[in-house]
């Protein structure tokens, strides 16, 4: 498993400072040099031996220099369809606006009309043009245009905003080196521990002040560890002694590790990434769990949901840990707030003899709108951060981890398990999730099987049969009547489709109006979960929303 420590450069020498500066100079033009040339189509080996002609810096420099930009490259290729899909759906949800706001089912609060419609069109123009472009880069094989130093900072200087110095800093702010276990697990930036005085060092060999002939020198600075982390980097730079040679000196085997240096305000921060051992394994989705106590998590941005059930399947017992102030404090406060409430839902697990964790499998996309207030939210939603920080903890710990498909599972846990084990919503979902861990279908009760033949049945034939000519001639009423059919017929053909067509039914009459819902099915389903006793937290989760 991959690790990252951030510790900090502590020094007042603005000698070696700036030697350090000029180094970061030097690398980030190779590294611009580089990227234009794979991008021309050179051979990646040519470039690594070109390099150090070119720049005064050492093949383990130049040859870091192209593997930074190679992987710039592919992972801006990888994230093409991923872009393309996120702004089609800003497509849609713009054409969806525009077309409520000219039907009249929609007015503007702050603007009047014609105001808000030419708004939305140029938002429209510009989102068709950008799928055209990054269309033209998917057939093409290229990718869009990459901005060294950030887009923001490069209009901020366009502006005169930031000085050209300041620009210039921010292109040139990365030093990197992979790390070698033959080279005392890192040649050109290595991290070091005096014990006679405590402290821990960066050496950084520096070519550009190197003698012809000579090894580079190397700049050497103390460095700021975190105190929690302090016994585990000396441990990973001191290396492990594993026997002696002819002469009778100790051998040290060393683990291999990279660093990366940044400057950021001035400040010059180390990261060190290395491999770190792991007791838990993560398991395929269609491997058998083998523990006696399980636990199911749902992940919410305000708090976690974990129901414990047992292998056979059964609830045991739930807990929620709460952590409101993940939606509006700042990225660093974030952090630590997801590592303290990992750690209270890990130390409870523990202490409950769980030995597996099921979370929910999720393909996180954008969801911003024109909405300013939405977009806020939804950038700072740290869901992934939760999951991946879960998923570390528990491998770390030794848990087995297991990753499922979330359909559904709200609204399952809503309907057969919130009244019968005194749950909320989310201990529900949580609960489903845990089941499906284990491999457990969950089947409508032939009760709920009746009513949505009847009484759901009876209400989308009324829906269609109350919808005006003039909506359904618009684009959002066709789809909606395209929607209803598709409804109507998985009723009548449940037995056929797959079991989870009839949760999908009262998940879409759970959504919110749109041309892939109904209206009143809310209010159909409320009457529904009344039968099951969930009227109740139904009502909290609807005003929440």
């Amino acid at each position: 498993m991959k690790t990252v420590r951030m510790m900090k450069i502590v020094s007042d020498d603005e000698t070696q400072l700036h030697s350090l500066d000029e180094l970061m100079r030097v690398f980030g033009s190779a590294k611009r040099y580089a990227f234009n040339r794979l991008l021309e189509g050179r051979n990646a080996k040519d470039i690594i031996k070109h390099l150090p002609r070119q720049f005064p810096l050492n093949k383990r420099f130049a040859e870091d220099a192209v593997l930074l930009v190679q992987s710039l490259i592919s992972s801006q290729r990888g994230l093409l369809p991923m872009r393309l899909e996120d702004v089609r759906a800003k497509i849609e949800k713009t054409e969806k606006k525009i077309d409520e706001y000219q039907h009249g089912r929609k007015t503007p609060k702050n603007v009047d009309l014609p105001t808000c419609l030419a708004g939305l069109q140029r938002r429209l123009e510009k989102l068709k043009s950008k799928e055209e472009e990054l269309k033209h880069h998917l057939a093409q094989g290229t990718i869009p245009r990459v901005i060294f130093g950030g887009k923001q900072n490069f209009y901020k200087r366009l502006k005169g905003k930031i000085t050209n110095e300041e620009w210039k800093d921010l292109r040139s702010n990365q030093l990197y080196a992979r790390g070698d276990k033959s080279k005392k697990g890192n040649l050109n930036i290595r991290l070091t521990y005096d014990d006679k005085t405590y402290q821990c060092y960066v050496e950084i060999a520096n070519p550009l002040g190197q003698p012809k002939g000579k090894h580079a020198p190397r700049l050497r600075f103390p460095v700021s560890v975190p105190e929690k982390y302090e016994e585990e980097i000396i441990d990973l730079v001191m290396g492990e002694p594993v026997g002696v040679n002819a002469k009778g000196k100790p051998i040290i085997e060393y683990q291999t590790y990279t660093v990366e240096i940044k400057r950021k305000n001035g400040e010059y921060y180390v990261y060190l990434i290395y491999e770190e051992e792991v007791y838990g394994r993560e398991l395929a989705y269609d491997e058998p769990i083998e523990a006696e106590r399980i636990a199911g998590m749902d992940i919410n941005i305000d708090r976690i949901a974990v129901s414990i059930v047992s292998k056979q399947g059964n609830f045991l017992q739930s807990k929620v840990f709460y952590c409101h102030e993940l939606e509006y404090v700042k990225a660093n406060k974030r952090n630590n707030i997801i590592g303290e409430t990992v750690r209270d839902v890990y130390d409870w697990l523990l202490q409950e003899n769980v030995g597996a964790v099921v979370i929910e499998n999720i393909q996180l996309r954008q969801r911003h709108d024109t909405d300013k207030r939405f977009n806020r939210f939804t950038h700072n939603f740290k869901k992934k951060k939760l999951t991946d920080t879960i998923i570390r903890r528990g491998l770390w710990l030794g848990f087995r981890v297991k990753k499922v498909n979330p359909a559904y599972t709200s609204v399952i846990g809503r309907f057969k398990y919130m009244k019968k084990y005194g749950l909320s919503v989310h201990e529900s979902a949580a609960l489903v999730i845990g089941r499906r861990g284990l491999g457990y279908q969950e089947r409508l009760p032939k009760e709920l099987i009746h009513i949505i033949k009847t009484k759901v049945k009876r209400h989308l034939i009324a829906v269609l049969g109350s919808m005006e000519e003039s909506y359904k001639q618009s684009k959002s009423g066709t789809k909606q009547l395209q929607y209803i059919a598709m409804m109507l017929r998985k009723i009548e053909n449940f037995k056929q489709d797959h079991e989870w067509s009839l949760w999908n039914i009262l998940h879409m009459l759970l959504a919110e109006p749109g041309p892939n819902s109904t209206e009143g099915g809310v209010d159909l389903v409320a009457k529904i979960a009344v039968v099951y006793g969930t009227m109740e937290g139904m009502v909290h989760d609807k005003c929440r929303r």
